[in-house]
């Protein structure tokens, strides 16, 4: 990691419609956005350093703190609506069309803005990113596994509760570092406001996903990631996304959870960077 690759360094903030955004900032060239999950702690950083330092060589890298995480202000469940706040983040920038990378929740508005806003979305990749209606493969109608966890540390934003978070969103143990554990719990005890903030939303209905009829009509040229061992979102949700985009392909990713992009991060690189210069 180079000096002028740093949390620090890249860290920026800009007004907008959506209120004041966090995010960091890293390379040049195309414009590429990179939206985070809804875990506790999720920060542009958190999800996207093991990204950003290569994608930078060929692309100008925005990973947003979305409104309720990080550095970002808050907001009320009902206020939230993230595939606006992706236009309000564009906007302020002055940016007219970007490449969107999304993991999980951050897939699922990427997905929305893509979907509604065909003109300024010109790849949309995502990882572990759900898509609503009947599964054939998922038992039952509740949260999943990975899920219920995820609720469990925003009711209860314990150490330990965070050390369960980050092992059941990776596949191997290497990846549910002391570390990460540590910069995902300060995150979200330094912002307790986010925290009660989604924990107040827990049990209502997830907002403004993205119909089938929707998502058929992406015209961007669309590639889905997910994990065979996602214990968060069933890799069902990334087959619906690749049989209803046109332009699309997937790759299914064995001995990996729901962060692709960090359990995977060097195929990840490689394969994004390829899949943005030519297509």
């Amino acid at each position: 990691m180079t000096d002028t690759f740093t949390e620090e360094a890249t860290s920026r903030f800009v007004e907008t419609a959506s209120g004041r955004l966090h995010y960091n900032e890293y390379g040049s060239g195309h414009p590429v956005v990179l939206l985070h999950g809804s875990g506790p702690g999720a920060t542009g950083w958190s999800n996207y350093a093991r990204n950003m330092e290569v994608l930078g060589q060929n692309f100008r890298c925005l990973a947003v703190d979305m409104p309720g995480w990080g550095k970002s202000d808050t907001v009320s469940y009902d206020e939230r609506d993230h595939a606006a706040t992706a236009q309000h983040f564009l906007d302020a920038l002055g940016i007219e069309k970007a490449a969107f990378i999304g993991n999980s929740m951050g897939g699922a508005t990427s997905i929305m803005f893509a979907a509604t806003q065909h003109d300024r979305v010109s790849h949309l990749v995502t990882m572990g990113a759900g898509v609503g209606g009947a599964h054939l493969f998922v038992p039952g109608g509740g949260p999943s596994e990975g899920v219920k966890v995820l609720q469990r540390t925003y009711r209860d934003p314990s150490l330990e509760n965070f050390r369960d978070l980050v092992d059941i969103m990776t596949y191997d143990p290497e990846h549910a570092s002391d570390e990460l554990v540590r910069q995902r719990h300060q995150a979200a005890v330094d912002h307790p406001e986010h925290i009660a903030s989604f924990a107040a939303g827990i049990g209502r209905p997830r907002p403004h996903m993205a119909s089938h009829a929707q998502i058929a009509g992406i015209t961007a040229p669309s590639l889905f990631f997910h994990g065979r061992d996602d214990r968060v979102v069933h890799y069902e949700s990334t087959l619906k996304l690749v049989s209803l985009v046109q332009n699309s392909r997937a790759v299914l990713l064995a001995r990996c959870g729901h962060w692709a992009q960090l359990e995977h991060a060097d195929e990840f690189n490689r394969t994004v960077t390829d899949f943005l210069l030519h297509n």
